[in-house]
């Protein structure tokens, strides 16, 4: 026999023998897996499939459930005032807080890299994703409080403000009658006697604490009077515990320094000056007169209190920076695996033929990250959707409206008062029609970079 007859591979069997038991084995991995996968799948209908036909199905019956509407709630939906500002919201969040996460990620993750203490770095930024939301937004609502002795963004913008404009060192400060001073108009005050040189003028204030004056105020006493000068004294017109003449300076009352005071003369102020700490003022070398003396606004005005951050304009922008504080880790961390993995030949090789940072980082480095900028920023849409609890939690009551969103629409139209699930059953439909098209792109995304 020869070697190419010995070594002749044996044919199949008449029948297909071999071709049957591959089928057979096929068949019987598919029961096996479908056996595995069958708990997963009715678990997956029982908590996704079946509210979302009946949440369909109950969006086409009115708010007690009993008559059929057909769209009406849709129609209602996109012709109620609450409703559209809630989808206006929305829009604003998918359209900034993605995009702003994305491009602070990578910021982070090439910064990241650079840096010697990079994995303690990356924890810290990291860390927020642990806070849940209850506890981030109870966090932030105290951050945005209005009281600069509360709110921390506030107590930042007072102290900057305070550094570049001087404060008022008297406010809420007010004559006792309209005898002595009239207003004059955007809360300064105006003697009402006119001043001549030679002549004392008595300004007495009311409305301050004792204990508010600044430490350096002593007991008034008016300047020495001469006849060249227009002098005066402003003081706080209250002895402590009672007694006192009001209009005349007693022993016990004290003087405010630092006080601003004008001479004016035909309406035009021509001299300037503040008061020494027995609250005394002098106008040297005054012509003739009369002369009018006033108090200006600025020595009274309210003290600076910081920036409305949870009032209707800036509520939205507050929140979504407090959802960029929690998920800026979340993109970092994603971004950074996909910068460990570029090539760093392409990267040196760029460097040696003279290519600067910026240029690696913009023709190199953010193309080739292209991929997984994507599904970052396609994650975060599908996030951002859903966002409720933030909303919720730091918007003040009086202004919530004007930071509703989608999810939270649903939530107060069917249990937080309204009590149509009806409408509320309608918007969410809406919500996951909308989510739809993006998970579809992001599951694309996965499949692509698998294969």
């Amino acid at each position: 026999m020869s070697a190419l007859t010995r070594n002749k591979v044996p044919s199949a069997p008449a029948g297909g023998t071999a071709p049957a038991a591959v089928r057979r084995r096929s068949r019987r991995a598919r029961v096996t897996a479908i056996a595995f996968a069958l708990p997963a799948l009715a678990l997956l209908g029982a908590l996704v499939g079946y509210p979302i036909l009946f949440s369909v199905g109950r969006s086409l019956f009115d708010a007690s459930g009993d008559r059929f509407v057909g769209l009406d709630n849709y129609q209602e939906m996109f012709t109620d005032p609450a409703s559209l500002k809630a989808v206006r919201n929305t829009a604003i969040w998918v359209v900034a807080a993605p995009a702003v996460l994305t491009g602070v990620g990578l910021v982070l993750a090439v910064l990241t890299e650079k840096i010697r203490w990079a994995t303690a770095f990356k924890l810290l930024i990291f860390m927020p994703m642990a806070v849940s939301f209850l506890a981030a937004g109870i966090t932030f609502r105290l951050v945005y409080d209005q009281d600069p002795q509360r709110g921390v963004m506030n107590a930042v913008a007072v102290a900057v403000h305070d550094a570049f404009n001087d404060s008022s060192a008297y406010p809420g400060a007010r004559p006792r009658g309209t005898d002595v001073m009239k207003e004059s108009g955007n809360g300064g005050f105006q003697a009402v006697a006119q001043a001549e040189p030679g002549k004392d003028v008595t300004l007495g204030l009311v409305g301050l604490p004792p204990a508010s004056l600044p430490q350096q105020a002593r007991p008034a006493a008016p300047a020495q009077v001469s006849d060249d000068a227009v002098t005066g004294v402003v003081y706080l017109d209250f002895v402590p515990g009672g007694g006192g003449t009001p209009g005349a300076v007693d022993p016990q009352e004290r003087g405010l320094p630092q006080m601003a005071v004008e001479l004016t003369k035909g309406g035009e102020v021509v001299a300037t000056t503040t008061t020494g700490d027995d609250g005394s003022f002098r106008f040297p070398d005054a012509g003739d007169g009369p002369y009018g003396v006033r108090l200006p606004p600025k020595n009274f005005a309210e003290p600076y209190t910081g920036i409305d951050w949870l009032g209707p304009t800036l509520v939205t922008p507050a929140i979504i920076g407090a959802y960029l504080w929690i998920w800026t880790g979340f993109s970092m961390v994603l971004i950074g695996a996909g910068l460990s993995s570029l090539p760093r030949e392409t990267l040196e090789a760029a460097r040696m033929d003279g290519a600067s940072e910026w240029q690696i980082f913009r023709r190199i480095t953010v193309p080739l990250l292209a991929p997984v900028l994507g599904v970052v920023f396609v994650t975060l849409v599908i996030n951002v959707m859903k966002v409720f609890d933030l909303v919720y939690i730091i918007a003040p009551g009086p202004v919530q409206e004007e930071a509703n969103v989608l999810a939270l629409q649903m939530w107060l139209v069917s249990f937080g008062g309204g009590n149509n699930q009806g409408l509320g059953s309608a918007i969410g439909v809406v919500l996951l029609l909308l989510v739809l098209p993006v998970m579809a792109l992001n599951i694309r995304r996965f499949r692509r970079s698998s294969r």
